[in-house]
């Protein structure tokens, strides 16, 4: 599939809503979408509706931070550390794992729908039956500490397009890949620039891996996150995402947003590998797109709002963006 050219991005429609909108799911070819916010609800809203009105179908005991859609199977995870199975077909829910013993960073389906791994602030990526919710494996291989002996965070995860292989990212932006079948630690690649301590003013840290993405053939990773922060207060460095040849564990190149600021939060290769998307922000959010090739940034947009997830179509043709206060829907082609 030829992707749509990034100059061609034009802003559709804002939605607003109360809520910090922390993951999105939109079922594909249709304009139902699930959302998981700060108001500890999972919805659904239909976007094509006159007035946007999304409905709360279930609660977690805290944020809903993220959201996998696997067919009909919804599943959510929280800062409570539990997962929940929802029918989308049926609208009830399948079941509620304790899957976690800290909050649920991120949790992401397998190719072929048969998987679901998530991580968490425990350090642990577990990797689940999508059907039956059964644990398959737990992959252990990030230190629970900084090297300065602060808790650490797992914030990302991410499979490969075949199904091979399993990515994870740390506060400390220690990122390892894993054989996902076997469950057998294959490579690590680090980019430290991704992660800043502060040893006068506040003895505190800030930033790391915050997404990953593999290249549509396997052969690259791309891992965004910020760059060094002068003040930790504010998520005032630049946004920045390095790309690498994970199996030879060498950066083979790196993007600096001149004109963002903040967390890359998420990463998304177009189906021909022929530009890398990456959303995020601060204060203010961006969509960007990267060529890895020519080691360009081919453009770069604001958005009113920090990003923290984004859904893609199925043609590559429309894309979401959820964040503070509002969705944002965008056109490409």
């Amino acid at each position: 599939m030829n992707a749509p050219n990034p100059e061609s991005l034009k802003l559709v429609k804002d939605y607003s809503r109360p809520a910090i909108a922390f993951a999105v799911a939109r079922v594909p070819g249709t304009d139902r979408v699930f959302l998981g916010s700060s108001d500890f609800k999972v919805s659904e809203a239909d976007l094509s509706a006159a007035k946007f009105e999304p409905k709360g179908l279930y609660g977690h005991a805290s944020y809903v931070t993220t959201l996998a859609l696997s067919g009909s199977t919804l599943v959510s995870g929280g800062y409570d550390g539990k997962l929940v199975w929802w029918d989308t077909t049926m609208n009830k829910e399948i079941r509620t794992e304790a899957a976690h013993a800290k909050w649920i960073r991120q949790v992401v389906a397998s190719p072929d729908g048969s998987r679901f791994a998530s991580v968490a602030d425990d350090m642990v990526c577990k990797v689940w039956d999508a059907t039956t919710g059964k644990l398959v494996r737990e992959l252990r291989g990030h230190g629970e500490k900084t090297p300065q002996n602060f808790p650490s965070m797992l914030y990302a995860v991410a499979y490969s397009a075949d199904g091979k292989y399993l990515a994870t990212a740390d506060k400390t932006a220690k990122v390892i890949v894993w054989d996902a079948k076997a469950g057998e630690q294959l490579k690590k690649v680090e980019a430290p620039t991704m992660y800043t301590w502060d040893q006068v003013q506040r003895l505190h840290s800030i930033g790391g891996a915050r997404s990953l993405a593999f290249s549509p053939d396997g052969q690259h990773l791309a891992v965004g996150g910020t760059g060094k922060i002068g003040n930790i207060d504010h998520l005032e460095a630049k946004a920045r995402v390095e790309v690498f040849d994970w199996q030879a564990e060498k950066q083979v190149a790196e993007f600096v947003a001149d004109k963002s600021q903040g967390l890359v939060n998420k990463l998304l290769y177009a189906p021909d590998g022929s530009w890398l998307l990456g959303v995020g922000g601060a204060s203010e959010g961006f969509v960007a797109f990267f060529d890895v090739k020519s080691k360009k940034v081919l453009k770069q947009e604001k958005v009113g709002m920090h990003v923290h997830d984004l859904s893609i179509g199925p043609k590559f043709d429309s894309l979401l963006l959820a964040g503070h206060n509002k969705l944002t829907a965008y056109k490409l082609g």
